[in-house]
């Protein structure tokens, strides 16, 4: 089924045996699914045996723990000595990010529920499955499970592979959430079993993969990153949760906001780039767009704030690998927009695959309890990452089920995403206790916390008539973000001195020629959610319509595929191009190449897309490459030989139309790059906000071989440092100049820097003006350095932001507030603070930015007005 298909399980992971453990919930609970593991044949359920007096024993015992559960104090040597070990229960916090979450009605309804239910109902709240193994597809699996090897069980479903039947556990209170079960009559399905035939008819929350858009999917989050624009953000986000509420989903797995500075990693397409003050931006922004300012409005969803933490810094950019790195740059780089989303009232968090220094985010108390409870006070529920407890086997931390589970859930961990471990383990772990009934307690009452705060118990079915294709009414917002995430990055002059682009009305014939020029398919990215591919438009459609409107000629060949190497339609593209007056290359990578699980450790074009572009080059016409892609690529031959090039990302539904605008010049691109465009792959990690060092090669030609006076410097013997095309760098199809850079004190007094955590203590000013011939808008960026601090600031970093349209000859002037949250750094001790040190300020339109003021932090008593 399609609904199947594009909301695919996060597959191909490892996965481990699971031994089975009784139920402890009410013994008049039957056909439970919590079973013995037989080394001798399959599985059986201990209900299904009634008579045997062994199952006779274990209810009773059962029975009996349960009622002994109930009382406050522990009653046991060992389950005191356990809660010594284990963190203290986390209480809501004094200042919750949420309040919603945190009203006193919504806390009186958690209570009375809470006291009715058995621990089998609690955990089944902390359980999350898909329906891979409901009743008519598990008729047709196997017989007999996947055979367990050593501590794996390859590439399966852990649901399939033990036999698990989400219906019925829905039905018997035991599962408390469903991730990519998605449209009106699935979940209806499931949520009527949980609602009308369970004890206590609690809904489920379902939730999805939407990353940027249900139907009509809008530009992949690296894309919207470069339109830095998050009104629009917040925007798209309200419209896809408007969309994807119709199917029942109320709950995103999104925004992804991991730093990510080595574009090797295929996750980047999901992310807001290489840096934490535009990323924080864009989290907030999600956030606002998901939730709005109530969950139980109609059209609203919960989001799930991924991966906690740091995932984006994943060694060698390879996807599930190890991060490590000081406490300092992990607060100062990458958790800002952790942060940011939680502030801005998150309701779930996703714990993260990778290791941190050593210890796996999704056991990792210093994460999930210290930061993000302690620290910020996050009052939502956090959710592993699929099979993410499982895999701490693989991690090398447990070695069984058991002690994954406790690691787990004592760090934070409140839902075990698909590992079939909550739901087996934490029974055991309880009776011996390791883990106790207020730790449970506590984990129930945040996730219901999030059920009753979304409107669940009132609205649980998907409501009003279903979103099953793209939204007529969505698209011209959806064109403008996929116009706005546009970024122009060359745009040489031809012959008479004109500019390639916008594409003169005297251009009557153009060739379209590449593998991404027509393929639906291959336009939105990763995460397409459940786009259909007639609702897309592709650049071979929108340039047709094009050139009917205005009597001109579109000629088209494919040329090659993607990753082909295959060379027979490269004569055909050769032909197309000389009888153009000018040539449009569609080339990059497809879907897959990017996302999760695509990681690549070359970043060039693919297959043999360079030679089919440089071929069609050689007609000697003017070329306009047009790049798809999830990441920065490595261009350096189109930079040096072809006359444009546009990067377009994967814009999705109206991907056609919104190019088409650009390149004639309807709209003026204002995209700017998230991420910095290398040189070579060799040089990643590579970001602007980077480091100084003692050796500085300043003054140095770095695309000349090192001689004796210039080698011993930090730099390459074959390359230059810099990157291809910088972050905030961007062409427009104007001109714009800034002037007046000033600050509004020259010195800030220390005393009054650290008492003021609420309001600018100094405001940098520009004006910009248009020197163009058209109307166009241009993002002004504001930087900062610092100093003489005790710690190593980076050479620069943004602070600041906003997108400005001017007509020709129109200027303005734009201000950017610099508080302690810009100004501050964190020290040895890992936290905030400001020093007397001396700041410089740059406003411009990239990252190499050079117009300039400065001020300082002194230890006097008074600043200074700067003029």
């Amino acid at each position: 089924m399609a609904m199947i298909l594009f909301f695919t399980p996060r597959g191909g992971r490892q996965t481990a045996p699971v031994p089975e453990t009784e139920s402890l919930g009410s013994p008049v609970r039957g056909n439970s699914l919590l079973s013995r593991s037989n080394a001798d044949g399959p599985r059986t359920a201990l209900s299904r045996n009634p008579g045997t007096g062994q199952c006779l024993r274990t209810l009773l015992a059962c029975s009996a723990l349960s009622l002994l559960m109930g009382a406050a104090a522990p009653h046991s040597v060992a389950q005191q000595a356990a809660q010594a070990a284990t963190p203290a229960v986390t209480h809501q916090a004094k200042h919750p990010s949420n309040a919603q979450l945190a009203d006193p009605k919504i806390e009186a309804r958690v209570e009375s529920l809470l006291k009715q239910m058995t621990l089998e109902e609690k955990i089944g709240q902390l359980v999350q499955y898909n329906d891979t193994g409901d009743s008519p597809q598990a008729q047709t699996a196997d017989a007999t499970p996947a055979a367990n090897q050593g501590s794996v069980i390859v590439a399966v479903n852990p649901v399939t592979a033990n036999h698990l039947d989400a219906m019925q556990l829905a039905a018997t209170g035991r599962l408390g959430s469903m991730l990519n079960t998605v449209g009106a009559a699935r979940t209806n399905t499931y949520q009527h079993l949980a609602v009308d035939k369970s004890r206590l008819h609690i809904p489920l929350l379902f939730g999805a993969d939407v990353i940027h858009g249900y139907r009509t999917v809008y530009p992949i989050p690296l894309g919207l990153a470069a339109s830095f624009d998050p009104e629009l953000v917040s925007s798209l986000g309200r419209i896809s949760a408007e969309e994807a509420a119709t199917a029942g989903v109320r709950w995103f797995y999104s925004p992804m906001v991991d730093i990510s500075r080595d574009p090797r990693w295929g996750r980047t397409a999901e992310g807001a780039g290489e840096d934490p003050y535009l990323g924080a931006a864009m989290a907030r922004a999600y956030i606002r767009g998901y939730q709005g300012d109530d969950l139980s409005k109609p059209g609203r969803v919960a989001a799930s704030v991924k991966h906690f933490a740091a995932y984006g810094a994943a060694e060698a950019g390879r996807e599930y690998n190890t991060t490590d790195m000081s406490e300092i740059t992990l607060r100062q780089v990458y958790l800002p927009p952790y942060q940011a989303a939680v502030e801005a009232g998150a309701a779930t968090m996703m714990s993260a695959f990778n290791s941190l220094n050593g210890v796996p985010a999704t056991a990792n108390p210093f994460l999930l309890s210290k930061v993000l409870r302690g620290e910020w006070g996050f009052n939502g529920f956090v959710v592993s990452d699929y099979t993410a407890v499982m895999e701490l086997l693989n991690h090398g931390i447990a070695l069984d089920p058991a002690t994954a589970t406790r690691k787990a859930f004592t760090a934070g961990v409140d839902v075990d995403m698909m590992s079939h471990f909550y739901d087996t383990q934490l029974p055991g772990l309880i009776r011996s206790g390791q883990v106790s009934m207020a730790e449970i307690d506590e984990a129930v009452r945040r996730v219901l916390r999030v059920k009753f705060a979304t409107g669940l118990f009132e609205h649980p079915y998907a409501e009003g008539a279903e979103v099953t294709s793209a939204v007529d009414a969505h698209r011209p917002l959806v064109r403008k973000a996929a116009e706005e995430s546009l970024v122009l990055l060359k745009n040489g002059k031809l012959a008479g001195g004109a500019a390639l682009l916008p594409l003169s009305p005297a251009v009557k014939r153009v060739a379209l020629i590449g593998p991404l020029a027509d393929d639906a398919a291959e336009m939105v990215g990763a995460w397409g959610g459940g786009s259909r591919d007639p609702d897309i438009i592709t650049v071979r459609q929108a340039l047709e319509e094009r050139a009917r409107q205005t009597g001109g000629t579109l000629l088209y060949a494919k040329g090659t595929e993607i990753e082909g190497t295959s060379r027979a339609g490269f004569a055909e593209a050769v032909t197309a191009a000389r009888d153009a007056d000018a040539v449009v290359v569609a080339l990059g990578e497809s879907n897959a190449m990017s996302g999760e699980a695509g990681s690549r450790a070359y970043l060039d074009l693919p297959g043999n897309q360079e030679q089919l572009l440089e071929e069609v080059a050689a007609a000697g016409k003017p070329v306009v490459l047009v790049v798809f892609s999830g990441r920065p690529l490595v261009l350096n031959w189109a930079a040096e030989n072809v006359s444009a090039i546009l990067e377009t990302w994967f814009p999705g539904t109206e991907a056609g139309h919104a190019i088409a605008n650009v390149l004639y010049g309807d709209v003026s691109p204002s995209g700017k790059l998230p991420m910095s465009f290398p040189r070579a792959v060799g040089q990643e990690p590579l970001y602007y906000n980077q480091f100084p060092t003692g050796r500085p090669p300043v003054g140095l030609d770095l695309s000349q071989a090192p001689g004796g006076d210039s080698r011993f410097f930090s730099r390459y013997i074959d390359a230059p440092n810099s990157a291809l095309f910088p972050f905030g760098y961007g062409l427009s199809y104007s001109s714009f100049a800034y002037r007046d850079i000033t600050v509004s004190k020259s010195s800030i007094p220390l005393a009054e820097a650290l008492a003021n955590r609420s309001s600018a203590l100094v405001e940098a000013t520009a004006t910009v003006t248009n020197t163009g011939d058209r109307a166009a808008t241009e993002v002004v960026q504001c930087y900062v350095r610092n100093l003489g601090a005790s710690i190593e600031q980076p050479v620069r970093s943004l602070k600041g932001f906003e997108r400005v349209t001017l007509a020709p000859g129109e200027s303005k002037q734009v201000s950017f507030p610099l508080g302690f949250k810009e100004l501050s750094f964190y020290n040895i001790e890992s936290r905030p603070t400001i020093e007397a040190t001396h700041y410089t300020v740059w406003i411009g339109g990239s990252s190499l930015a050079d117009q300039q003021a400065a001020f300082e932090v002194s230890s006097g008593a008074a600043g200074l007005a700067s003029h």
